[in-house]
């Protein structure tokens, strides 16, 4: 079912609240200041009933200039818009800027209201009606129609509740599968209900139950009740006006400006990258860095704009451009915003959201500007590549990527998966995550490894190559250890490298003795074995194999990256062979006796203590056996 929502726009004292009251039989003027002066300040709030039998909700928005700020949080969500023109008056500025302001936010459908036809003669309504048409051209409204009423006689209402009716069959459906997200634009606390805040839900549904956020910040609470149109409900759905009853969270740790939305579900952000239009009648030239005032959602901000393509911005102008907050905000992609001088206080432009979270950009940078005609233009997988590429050196998760973007992380998901299947992304599955990487930043780093690689197998040709951790460290440590893994994983299927133990190597790299080196190799193993379970020492052994200490310490740790010579600790070395036979002893000697302590290893090795000792510290490290006490037993047992 859709839900619609109709706004008015219109100069003071146009007669929009007393449209509203002749369409609903309600005041929406709730404050007594605005009973007592006879003007709206705040935001109005009400509802009625369709012939359609469709309930509408209603936005009356103050027309004062002073209250524009007031103004500019009522237009979000806004489906059609009723420009309220006064038959006695005509255009006013406020009639100009709310009009150029709901041009500006993307709103389609809409029609003009003249209102106080009572008050003026035919001839007159209609010179008031072509001076309307000349205003409207060029905008949403241009050829819509004008509907004369005097909303305290009841002429011609029935013609504007028809007409919304009308208007409501061709409004597009919100999806409500999609993140749910509500601007706060007032928020107040009952006696035994506790916090209440209400807005126009933009997308997605919320349940009584759901864990929601408070964004910016870091405040959670859980919905224990919502209404719509006054009206309790289990479920509210973009599109309608709703009140939600937060459980868990203060009045004053809410504001106007605020965003509810699911626990985690959005990113704070300082910067956005926006796409920027001029109005075509503003009385400044925007210099870059200009400090403006920035409405977006039902926030205000302020900022500096760091145009990217052009020196300034001049009447009428678009450009790509990075807006520096001065508070974080969280937003979506697409969505609008407003601009206004920061003083004197007139709206200047506005535009859409290209990225919610970007990173700083540098004037007259072509890959940017680049990056932002792919934002504004490409299609969803399109503008997800140019998140994985611009994100790869942080390895990014399916997860992180749709909070940065408020997208579902099935929309994601969905995504991600084209770009797998046309060989533009790296996806790394992990049990509970997915993390993904740019096909060109996958082939950068593995060319990266390689080269690393071939140059230390060409520094140190006798070792088997570099530990992993090393490679992992230097190469992929924004990458969780599990990530890094599988990168290498994918690296040993491409038949790129191979792994011995913790030591990694280029695919057809082999160690290969010259002569040399190999009567070098012969030698220490012979000393191993003339010493069995009583090596001597790692530096004994490289002097007496080798005159050039360099050249023989090369040697011996290349037969210790080969498994030849097994490392016990910094001080104790032994040949592979001897150390299987002291593993077959131990066991032996355990499964007979049923645990082992030093002495006893020490006697059935005929070593010292030091030795025995060593090998019952490797074998209780690689979780061969457990000590209990002084006696220790196989791990298995």
């Amino acid at each position: 079912m859709k839900h619609i929502i109709v706004g008015t726009a219109g100069h003071i004292d146009h007669g929009k609240t007393t449209l509203i009251r002749a369409l609903t039989g309600r005041n929406t003027d709730r404050l007594k200041e605005e009973q007592k002066r006879g003007i709206s300040i705040e935001l109005g709030f009400t509802y009625f009933d369709l012939p359609s039998n469709k309930r509408v909700g209603i936005v009356d928005v103050p027309g004062h200039e002073k209250f524009i700020k007031n103004m500019l949080a009522g237009v979000v969500g806004i489906d059609i818009v009723l420009l309220v023109v006064a038959a006695d008056e005509g255009v006013m500025p406020q009639t100009v800027e709310h009009l150029h302001i709901m041009d500006l936010m993307g709103i389609k459908k809409g029609f003009i209201v003249l209102t106080k036809t009572d008050l003026v003669d035919e001839e007159w309504i209609e010179l008031v009606k072509e001076d309307v048409k000349k205003e409207v051209k060029g905008t949403f409204l241009e050829n819509s129609p004008i509907v004369p009423v005097s909303s305290t006689k009841q002429r011609g209402i029935q013609d504007v509740i028809n007409l919304i009716d009308e208007l409501s069959t061709k409004i597009e459906d919100i999806d409500v599968d999609d993140t749910p997200r509500l601007p706060v634009d007032r928020v107040f606390s009952i006696q035994g209900f506790g916090t209440i805040v209400t807005g126009t839900l933009l997308s997605g549904a919320f349940k009584v139950g759901d864990e929601v956020q408070i964004f910016p910040g870091d405040t959670l609470g859980r919905i224990r009740s919502l209404q719509v149109h006054g009206e309790d409900t289990q479920v509210a759905y973009a599109g309608q006006r709703v009140a939600i009853n937060i459980a868990g969270v203060k009045k004053e740790e809410i504001e106007r400006g605020d965003v509810i939305a699911p626990k985690g579900s959005m990113k704070e952000t300082s910067m956005i990258d926006v796409k920027v239009k001029m109005l075509n009648n503003i009385e400044h030239v925007i210099e870059n860095r200009a400090r403006l005032r920035l409405y977006i959602g039902t926030k205000e901000v302020l900022c500096r704009i760091v145009i990217l393509d052009k020196e300034e911005l001049n009447p009428g102008d678009e450009a790509f451009a990075q807006l520096r907050l001065e508070e974080k905000i969280v937003a979506k992609r697409d969505d609008k915003f407003i601009l206004r001088f920061y003083s004197p206080m007139y709206t200047i432009g506005g535009g859409k959201i290209l990225e919610p979270n970007p990173n700083k950009k540098k004037r007259f940078d072509p890959k940017a500007i680049a990056e932002l005609e792919i934002k504004e233009k490409g299609a969803s997988e399109d503008i997800i590549e140019r998140i994985i590429l611009d994100e790869s050196k942080k390895f990014p998760s399916i997860k992180e990527i749709s909070t940065s973007t408020a997208m579902l992380e099935d929309k994601v998901k969905k995504d991600v998966e084209k770009l797998v299947s046309q060989e533009k992304v790296v996806l790394f599955n992990l049990t509970k995550d997915f993390h993904v990487i740019h096909r060109d930043y996958f082939d950068k780093v593995t060319d990266e490894i390689v080269k690393y690689l071939d140059s230390y197998h060409k520094k140190y040709p006798l070792r088997i190559g570099v530990l992993k951790e090393e490679v992992r460290s230097r190469f992929l440590s924004s990458a969780k250890p599990l990530v890094g893994e599988k990168f290498l994983d994918l690296l040993r299927e491409k038949g790129l490298i191979e792994q011995h133990r913790d030591k990694i190597s280029l695919k057809d790299f082999k160690v290969e003795f010259n002569d040399l080196q190999y009567k070098i190799k012969e030698s220490i193993i012979s000393i191993f074995k003339a010493n069995g379970f009583i090596p001597p020492k790692r530096e004994e052994i490289i002097e007496a194999s080798a005159a050039d200490y360099n050249e023989g310490e090369e040697v011996f740790n290349s037969l210790l990256d080969k498994g030849e010579i097994v490392k016990l600790n910094e001080e104790v070395y032994m040949h592979r062979d001897d150390y299987e036979k002291a593993v077959h002893l131990l066991k032996d000697h355990i499964n007979k006796n049923g645990h082992i302590t030093v002495a006893e290893y020490r006697d059935l090795l005929n070593t010292n203590r030091k030795v025995a000792l060593a090998l019952l510290e490797y074998f209780d490290m690689i979780k061969l056996t457990r000590r209990e006490g002084n006696q220790r037993k196989l791990m298995n047992a």
